[in-house]
């Protein structure tokens, strides 16, 4: 996977096609972390450039697998996913069918574990104590702690060697605004991976951005793609 090379380069995004993105940051056995609820706020052009590439054996970090055929069903129907990692499976049967076949290895997180785990793999935190999941089949494994009386289950934070992500604007730095409700689990994924993708509608220039709306600054960002896929 490529990052940025020299110093100067650093502070500046490099706008490429999303086919340039995914072929250099992409290979067999990647963790991969995908933004989107269902397909909204989803990096539609960039995992259409993913399921295009050859690269299969991923990891996916991920609200959910997509739909039926759809974005990163596609992606599990091409099998390209070994595992997979999230919280809201029941959008794509073909996850539940793909794993009773033994074809696909799924982790199940609720959604505010899920959401908190990724924040702390930015943070470079070594995870946390939740008490959602204590006593289902989600804590089998895992550590268990009294704290005031009340049993917590350990954690463990999320990280990805790619984050792909999408957002509403960028300017050529790399920073990024995001759309409403699209905005999602896309920001704190942009902090939690090795390299990050970002596929938006525009790219303005420097200045052009009230600092005030900059949802991810440019210095998480290494690869701007202008999206040509819409819902």
């Amino acid at each position: 996977m490529e990052g940025h090379s020299g110093c100067e380069d650093r502070f500046w995004a490099r706008l490429v096609s999303a086919d340039e993105a995914v072929a250099s940051t992409m290979r067999d056995g990647v963790t991969v972390m995908v933004g989107g609820f269902g397909l909204v706020g989803a990096p539609l052009t960039l995992i259409r450039a993913l399921n295009a590439h050859p690269c299969t054996g991923l990891t996916v970090i991920s609200n959910n697998l997509g739909e039926p055929g759809k974005a990163l069903g596609e992606t599990l129907r091409l099998g390209k996913v070994a595992r997979a990692i999230g919280s809201f499976f029941t959008s794509n049967p073909d996850v539940a069918e793909a794993r009773a076949r033994g074809e696909l290895d799924v982790t199940l997180i609720p959604q505010g574990t899920f959401s908190e785990a990724i924040r702390a793999g930015g943070a470079g935190l070594g995870g946390f104590y939740t008490p959602t999941g204590v006593g289902t089949l989600l804590a089998e494994g895992k550590e268990i702690r009294q704290i005031g009386g009340e049993a917590y289950l350990f954690q463990e934070p999320l990280r990805a060697n790619v984050a792909l992500v999408r957002a509403r604007t960028a300017d050529r730095l790399g920073n990024l605004i995001y759309y409403k409700t699209a905005r999602n689990f896309n920001p704190m994924m942009a902090t939690a991976a090795d390299v990050v993708v970002a596929e938006v509608d525009e790219v303005v220039e420097v200045g052009q951005l009230d600092p005030e709306a900059i949802g991810t600054p440019h210095l998480c960002v290494d690869y701007l793609v202008r999206a040509e896929v819409t819902l």
